[in-house]
């Protein structure tokens, strides 16, 4: 698993280390890492055209300590300050001992560049003297940022004005959660990570990996049957939006239920059963509930008052009251886009999307539930650790995959996944089976279904 921490907690698991190292070698370790990283890059080091984006702060320090270590092996390093006068002493010695030189402008030809303007300590954007670096860098250089992108909220992934794009972030110590959570993680590129032997407590973030999603799925026993498999209701579809509910049927099934039971209009009913058989029509026994993709103006069944958990989609989610969600003794999952999610906070929907965590965490809050927050970074939050999905395709952004997603967790829930891991689950094989899909190319979102018995083949193999 992925673990992310906060600023806060990095800082204090690195004053508790250097208490007991000699002084720098926190420094001299992140330096290690970036410049191997940065020799990996490019392969020749030996001539290379290296230029450093130096900020005043320990950022700046490790971007030339990691540049003396290039120099030293041959590349031609130019370090660029943000600041002239406050530049890392020991970190400007050591570059210039290895034949390094510093220079008021960003040169017009670079193999590499290395932002070290912030760090995880810059707040609020890039400030005119380094928006002015950045907007020079040379078309073609591989950008490699140390610890993070300048610009980026280290904690929660924002971008307030600007930030850089980097093509690899080579972060120390821990994964930051603003690395993993967009628009932050759109401009980190591929992110490597650098041990410098922080110890860590519980993390603020993380991201499952294939073997973690693995540990979770369900797996049939020999005595089981359909009902121990557990069944899932879908309560979704209308005469408008009759394809809602065969999409949110087909995810259901792929979800390790043991069967599933539609309710809704006898027309959707017909159709759905036209494309899956082996869907039960009519009110009965379930161990889950799936309500409002495709619903339109329609009302379904008051599932809220059974005693299973309860997944709350699409349509179902308008008008939805908190404190009726908050008196449930069983779970409720929330699965909103960002325009849902706005409304049921009453802000803007820009404002979802500029702050992600921010958003998640207050709907969790809010509405005492999990929820999965859908979008270019998919989160799910129950009040705590925040998990962010890594799999995902932008052709996912097609009408109806969501409804794919609210059936396969759904689905999840019935088999006996907590709320927060039948969530994450069914993201990481929704995103999994839309990259197989689509390969490069525009999908469909019955396709994804189709793709999900081999995102959980995928998943399970060894």
């Amino acid at each position: 698993m992925r673990t992310a921490y906060s600023v806060e907690t990095v800082r204090a698991a690195e004053h508790e280390l250097m208490a007991r190292l000699p002084e720098g070698t926190l420094m001299r370790r992140a330096a290690a890492g970036l410049a191997a990283v940065c020799a990996g890059l490019l392969g020749r080091v030996y001539g290379a055209r290296v230029v450093l984006l130096v900020g005043p702060g320990d950022n700046g320090g490790d971007a030339l300590y990691a540049g003396a270590r290039l120099a030293r092996r041959g590349a031609g390093v130019t370090a660029v300050p943000m600041d002239p006068q406050r530049m890392h002493p020991g970190g400007l010695a050591a570059l210039r001992g290895a034949g390094g030189t510093v220079a008021a402008a960003v040169p017009v030809r670079a193999d590499l560049v290395v932002d070290g303007l912030l760090g995880i300590g810059g707040r609020g954007g890039l400030r005119p003297p380094a928006a002015a670096l950045v907007e020079r860098i040379p078309a073609g250089a591989v950008v490699v940022a140390a610890d993070l992108p300048s610009g980026v909220d280290a904690d929660t992934g924002e971008v307030a004005v600007a930030a850089v794009r980097a093509d690899v972030t080579v972060t120390f110590g821990a994964y930051k959660p603003g690395l993993l959570i967009d628009p932050g993680a759109e401009r980190a590129g591929a992110v490597r990570l650098v041990d410098i032997g922080l110890a860590l407590p519980a993390p603020d973030a993380q991201a499952l990996q294939h073997a973690d999603v693995a540990r979770l799925l369900p797996e049939p026993g020999a005595a089981s049957d359909k009902y121990r498999r557990g069944v899932v209701g879908i309560v979704a579809g209308s005469a408008r939006y009759p394809g809602a509910a065969v999409l949110a049927v087909a995810g259901a099934l792929r979800g390790g239920a043991g069967a599933v039971r539609y309710v809704g209009p006898a027309a959707v009913g017909q159709a759905v059963l036209a494309r899956y058989p082996e869907t039960l029509i009519g009110r009965g026994r379930v161990q889950a509930w799936v309500i409002g993709p495709g619903l339109g103006d329609e009302r379904g069944p008051e599932v809220l008052a059974d005693p299973v958990p309860v997944l709350v989609d699409a349509d179902g989610l308008r008008g939805l009251d908190p404190g009726a969600v908050r008196a449930r003794t069983a779970p409720t999952l929330l699965t909103p886009h960002a325009g849902e999610a706005a409304a049921l906070l009453g802000v803007r929907r820009e404002e979802v999307e500029a702050g992600r965590l921010a958003a998640v965490r207050a709907l969790a809050r809010r509405y005492g539930a999990t929820v999965l927050l859908k979008g270019s970074t998919t989160l799910v939050c129950d009040g705590g650790v925040v998990r962010v999905n890594p799999t995902g395709t932008p052709w996912l952004a097609t009408a109806g995959s969501g409804d794919v997603l609210s059936g396969l967790a759904g689905s999840l829930l019935a088999a006996g996944l907590s709320a927060p891991d039948a969530a994450s689950v069914a993201a990481y094989l929704h995103g999994l089976a839309a990259r197989r899909a689509a390969s490069g190319a525009p999908l469909l979102a019955h396709e994804v279904a189709e793709a999900l018995p081999s995102a959980w083949r995928d998943v399970r193999t060894p």
